[in-house]
Formats: structure tokens, C-alpha cells, sequence
């Protein structure tokens, strides 16, 4: 019901910044939580930040100082701010969207390398 699409990612060198931008179109509601998570080689997909229809955001202790999550409301977008960007952050980044059901992005590759 909820179509997800994400722009943003790609190549960049240490201590770059990058910013992710995720889109919600279709049976989307006011009331949600919208994050990015992210899938590295050889990792487990974990949480980098969310943030609900309220402007709670929630960090990951990794990117605390670096990252920075915002959404805008009225065009359904949750964007993700990365500075200071650093190899071990190259992994895909998928978009999810929590409201009475989960959705998911198709990932895009962020690749910090130079």
C-alpha cells in the first residue's frame, strides 16, 4: 500500500556528506514512524536513525554527532543527513516506513571510499 522510493546515495570520499532523501506515496496516513536502516557486508541490517510523525528522532550510537534525521510532513519525505562520513559507514541504506503495516525501500548503495 505504501511505495517507498529513495535517492541520494552513491560514491563519496571520507568525510563527505551525503543526504538521503526517501519518498512515501499511496495509503499513507498522518500518524508514522519513518527511518533508514542499513545492511554493510558481512553485518546484520540495524537502525540509523527514525523519527516519528511527532519530529522524535532516534539514533543509532554510531551516527549520534554525525547524522542528522528530519521529515517533512506535508510532502511525506524523511531525509537523512550524513557528515563526516567514513568507510565504515559504505553499506546499502533502506528506507522504512512503520505505520499499521512495515514497508520498505529497495535499498541504495552508499559507498564511502577514496
Amino acid at each position: 500500500q505504501v511505495h517507498l522510493v529513495e535517492s541520494g546515495g552513491g560514491l563519496v570520499q571520507p568525510g563527505g556528506s551525503l543526504r538521503l532523501s526517501c519518498v512515501a506515496s499511496g495509503s499513507t496516513g498522518d500518524l508514522n514512524t519513518m527511518g533508514w536502516y542499513r545492511l554493510a557486508p558481512g553485518e546484520q541490517r540495524e537502525l540509523v536513525a527514525s523519527i516519528s510523525s511527532y519530529d522524535v528522532p532516534v539514533y543509532a550510537e554510531f551516527v549520534e554527532g554525525r547524522f542528522t534525521i528530519s521529515r517533512d510532513n506535508a510532502k511525506s519525505t524523511v531525509y537523512l543527513h550524513m557528515d563526516s562520513l567514513k568507510p565504515e559507514d559504505t553499506a546499502v541504506y533502506y528506507c522504512r516506513y512503520s505505520a499499521s503495516n512495515v514497508f520498505w525501500g529497495q535499498g541504495l548503495q552508499v559507498t564511502v571510499s577514496s
